[in-house]
C-alpha cells in the first residue's frame, strides 16, 4: 500500500533536495558563482519555490553547513562511547570521517572552497563548533599517550586538524590524483589505503620488539679417544 505524501512529510524532503543541489553547485562553482536560479534549475523548480524554503542564498549556505555539522553532532559522541580500546576508537573515528567525505566528495570540495573563498566564516565555524569537538577527541589521544600507545610528541589538537585537512583535500581530489597510481577503482583503493596508513602510523607507536629468548651454547662434545697403534 502506497502512503500519500502529505505537506508535512513532503516539506523535509524538498528541503533535503535543495540542500543536496546547493552542495553540488557550491562545490563546483563556489558560493559567489552559484545563483538561486541555478539551484532551482538543478531541481527543476522555480526560483520562488527555493526561496519558499530558504529566505536567501546565504540561508541556504548556512543550511548546507548545518547539515554537515548535524551529522557530526549526532555521530561523534556515539563513536567515542561505543569504542573502548584505543585502536578501535581510531578505526571508528577515522573510518567515519573518511567515509563521510568519500561517500560524497562534494562535501569536501565545498569546504575546501569555503576555506579559500570565505576564510573568516570558516574561522568562526572552527572557533564555535569544531574546537569543542577537538577537545573531546584529543582527550582520547592523551589517554593513549599516557598509556604509551601514542607518540608522546604528538600535539593532539594539531594532529586532528591536520588529519581533517588531509582527509578533506584527499577526498576532494581523489578523482584526479588517484589516476596517477592506477586507473579506476584500483588507483582509488591504493590512494585511500595509504591515507589511512599515514594517519595511523603518525599516531600509534610501533610495538616494542619482544626480547629474544636466551640462547645457550650447545655443549661441546668430547673428542673421541685416540686408539693406540698396536705393535
Amino acid at each position: 500500500m502506497v502512503t500519500a505524501r502529505t505537506p508535512e512529510t513532503a516539506e523535509p524532503a524538498v528541503r533535503r533536495r535543495c540542500i543536496a543541489a546547493a552542495t553540488r553547485l557550491f562545490a563546483a562553482h563556489g558560493f559567489d558563482g552559484t545563483s538561486v536560479q541555478a539551484i532551482a534549475d538543478e531541481l527543476g523548480v522555480t526560483k520562488q519555490a527555493v526561496l519558499h524554503h530558504f529566505a536567501s542564498k546565504e540561508a541556504l549556505r548556512e543550511a548546507v553547513l548545518s547539515a554537515m555539522l548535524d551529522h557530526w553532532r549526532d555521530t561523534l559522541p556515539r563513536l567515542l562511547v561505543a569504542a573502548s580500546a584505543s585502536e578501535e576508537r581510531f578505526e571508528a573515528l577515522f573510518g567515519e570521517l573518511h567515509r563521510f567525505f568519500v561517500a560524497d566528495p562534494d562535501r569536501a570540495r565545498l569546504l575546501v572552497r569555503e576555506l579559500l573563498d570565505r576564510p573568516e566564516a570558516i574561522r568562526h565555524l572552527l572557533r564555535q563548533t569544531v574546537r569543542p569537538w577537538l577537545a573531546a577527541v584529543a582527550a582520547y589521544i592523551r589517554d593513549g599517550q599516557a598509556r604509551g600507545l601514542h607518540y608522546a610528541e604528538v600535539d593532539p589538537e594539531a594532529y586532528l586538524i591536520h588529519i581533517l585537512s588531509l582527509v578533506m583535500t584527499a577526498a576532494a581530489g581523489a578523482h584526479v590524483s588517484a589516476v596517477a597510481l592506477a586507473p579506476g577503482a584500483a588507483g582509488r583503493t591504493r590512494y585511500h589505503s595509504e591515507l589511512a596508513r599515514i594517519a595511523r602510523a603518525s599516531l600509534f607507536r610501533a610495538p616494542e620488539p619482544s626480547a629474544p629468548l636466551p640462547t645457550h651454547p650447545a655443549p661441546r662434545r668430547a673428542a673421541p679417544a685416540r686408539k693406540r697403534p698396536t705393535r
